[in-house]
């Protein structure tokens, strides 16, 4: 009797879903390596034995109007996924966070019969709790990470499964203090600012212009201070190097952003899952938030929660200052920065409030315990899975 390969299709569009994908395929090639994954993904993913059909660098768009402006090739790579579903016949899709896609190729897999999972949650507590209807018609399981969306979707009736966060498995620097300086010809005993201004083209656009204008200014009122500028491995030096007009006591560095985090006595830092990279490192951070204006009133007006950093979120209140829109301009970023750098009792506070942000992420251990419930699930006789296989999905 002919064994039929077990395959995946996996779909993450973002720089944060490459890094959870390549753990969680990584897992999941220990305990099967014979079951195949493929779709759209990263380098890291790539590594981890994965089949890129469309690269995730091509995919990341920050907006409203920016998804509106790529709607032409967004409608491609979602027909080309949707024709591989019928070419391929995948025995699940898994979806990484993503939502705007990821909903909508949720039903078309539904549509044929093909069960689907959903890794990193969207973030329906901050969108409102109506999309968790609709995801209730889509999803099989849903398989969280923050241990408050777990109740979510229990009062839906929802398969859920709650593994903690798997940046705790991945966040660690790469090299010792004194080396990594070392290797930038920097001083560990100066003070250094880390820089990082997001993954998208448009939020290097938006906030690296201010945030160094802010820290030249520093730059003359504290003495020795470095600055550490941490480039995305989804954009090339083309999307930095007309923004980096001043150079002198700068350094930039690729596929080294722990470090970065690890080692700079604070950074500036845009929204999104690096503000919890940087929380699990325990540095103290002042989060950035800025896209088109139309975009972020569009937003204003769906999104349901008070705050944007998703350390605060988890925080359940303010535990790092963000500056968000109107407000990133360099005089406030500076005064910001500079009180954090010269009050060291809020420095103090503010290491405590993170490491508790860290504790509430959970143990380690979160993509092998991912990849524990994506094999169960794959696993299970086919009568279990009849619910998945029932055709047309209603809108």
């Amino acid at each position: 009797m002919k064994t039929i390969q077990k395959s995946i299709l996996i779909i993450a569009g973002e720089s944060s879903g490459d890094i959870h994908g390549s753990g969680l395929i990584r897992e999941i090639k220990k305990k099967n390596p014979a079951i195949a994954c493929f779709g759209i993904g990263g380098d890291r993913m790539a590594e981890a034995g994965f089949d890129i059909v469309y690269h995730v660098s091509g995919m990341s768009f920050l907006g409203f109007i920016e998804v509106l402006k790529h709607l032409p090739f967004i409608r491609r790579v979602f027909r080309r996924m949707t024709r591989l579903l019928k070419e391929k016949n995948p025995s699940l899709v898994l979806l990484i966070d993503y939502p705007g896609f990821n909903l909508r190729f949720a039903k078309a897999a539904k549509n044929r019969g093909i069960p689907v999972l959903y890794y990193i949650s969207p973030q329906v507590w901050a969108w409102g709790e109506k999309r968790v209807k609709k995801m209730a018609r889509l999803i099989d399981r849903m398989i969280v990470i923050f241990p408050f969306e777990e109740d979510i979707y229990k009062k839906e009736g929802m398969d859920v499964q709650y593994v903690g966060h798997p940046l705790k498995d991945v966040v660690k620097p790469s090299l010792p203090k004194e080396r990594f300086f070392k290797d930038l010809g920097m001083d560990p005993q100066h003070p250094t600012i880390g820089l990082l201004p997001g993954s998208r083209r448009q939020e290097v656009d938006h906030l690296l212009p201010e945030m160094l204008k802010a820290c030249h200014g520093l730059q003359r009122k504290i003495p020795h201070l470095q600055l550490i500028v941490g480039l995305a491995p989804t954009l090339s030096d083309e999307v930095y190097r007309p923004l980096m007009k001043e150079t002198d006591h700068i350094q930039m560095v690729r596929n080294r952003t722990y470090d970065v985090m690890a080692y700079a006595d604070m950074v500036l830092v845009a929204s999104g899952t690096a503000t919890l990279e940087t929380a699990i490192l325990g540095t103290p951070m002042v989060i950035l938030y800025k896209m088109s204006s139309l975009s972020y009133w569009i937003g204003r007006l769906l999104v349901k929660v008070k705050q944007i950093g998703l350390v605060n979120i988890v925080a359940g209140k303010s535990v790092v200052p963000e500056l968000i829109q109107g407000e990133v301009r360099a005089e406030k970023i500076a005064k910001e920065a500079m009180d954090i750098m010269s009050n060291r009792q809020r420095r103090e506070k503010m290491k405590k409030d993170l490491k508790e942000v860290s504790h509430i992420l959970g143990e380690k251990g979160a993509s092998e315990r991912a990849a524990k419930s994506v094999i169960e699930f794959i696993n299970r006789p086919p009568i279990l899975n009849t619910f998945a296989r029932s055709g047309e999905v209603n809108r």
